[in-house]
């Protein structure tokens, strides 16, 4: 189970910290309060904010960080059963983990559905409208198409139904960068049977670890990355996760060589920040 606390090192703010939050910095969207931008009704009414902050969100702004390629590595060892997400960054997938080991439990960009006739289309068709400031509208009817991003009231992907059984087969639950507020998705921490560890990686103690902990119950408070780093140390997989790492960038710098040797267009790639 992972959270913006595993995306802020990438750059991208999580919501809740105060002073560096997205939800203590949305001056600039022109909203009433930090919540309406994840709002249907304030949504129909000014859609704007919502495809602004989309624009600095889209796939492909941000790259990767250590903690995201350490769940690649769990993927790559057979290890990861399922990755539960609340982000929309996308970064699970830029990091090579396939759609098959996710549930992005709050949606994401790969999506979109027109909110009127409900129609459907992949993420990037509106890519070209967002990044121009513009509302994307459906070819079909001129409604609002919205990326398929989970706004307050909206029901969760049905993939999230996985955890149904997901979550009586693991053998040990991750729980990384998140305040466990949200629900459903904050339940999730108390699926897994009383004799599994549950290990939290984490800045604060929060949910389950703080009012009702387990025996088994492993915490490590600090910086997320710094926790990841020491875990993946006591496994003995450090080199490894430097060698996946060295591997995805130099394929982010092929692609980035490509892209200056064409002369049709840029590329923005999955991976990059600034140079790799």
């Amino acid at each position: 189970m992972v959270g913006a606390g595993i995306s802020t090192p990438s750059g991208i703010p999580d919501f809740r910290s105060p002073g560096s939050g997205l939800y203590s910095n949305l001056q600039q969207y022109d909203i009433p309060y930090p919540e309406a931008i994840f709002e249907l009704g304030f949504f129909f009414h000014n859609p704007k904010p919502f495809f602004t902050l989309a624009k600095e969100l889209y796939p492909g702004h941000y790259r990767p960080n250590v903690t995201h390629y350490f769940l690649r590595l769990l993927h790559d060892k057979e290890l990861l059963l399922r990755l539960y997400t609340q982000n929309i960054d996308g970064l699970e997938r830029a990091s090579g983990i396939p759609a098959s080991k996710l549930v992005e439990a709050h949606g994401s960009f790969v999506s979109a559905t027109c909110t009127v006739c409900r129609r459907s289309f992949p993420g990037e068709d509106i890519w070209a409208d967002v990044m121009a400031d513009k509302v994307p509208r459906c070819p079909i009817c001129t409604g609002i198409v919205k990326p398929d991003i989970v706004f307050f009231g909206e029901q969760l992907p049905a993939r999230f139904l996985l955890h149904t059984a997901d979550f009586a087969l693991a053998d040990l639950l991750l729980i990384l960068g998140t305040s466990l507020e949200v629900e459903p998705f904050a339940s999730l921490s108390e699926e897994v049977q009383k004799s599994v560890p549950r290990l939290l990686i984490n800045r604060d103690l929060v949910g389950p670890f703080a009012l009702s902990p387990r025996r088994k119950d492993v915490v490590q408070l600090g910086d997320v990355v710094h926790g990841v780093e020491r875990l993946v140390d006591l496994l003995g997989w450090t080199q490894e996760l430097q060698d996946l790492i060295q591997q995805e960038h130099g394929k982010v710098q092929m692609l980035s060589s490509g892209a200056q040797s064409s002369s049709t267009s840029s590329v923005h790639c999955s991976l990059c920040i600034a140079g790799c």
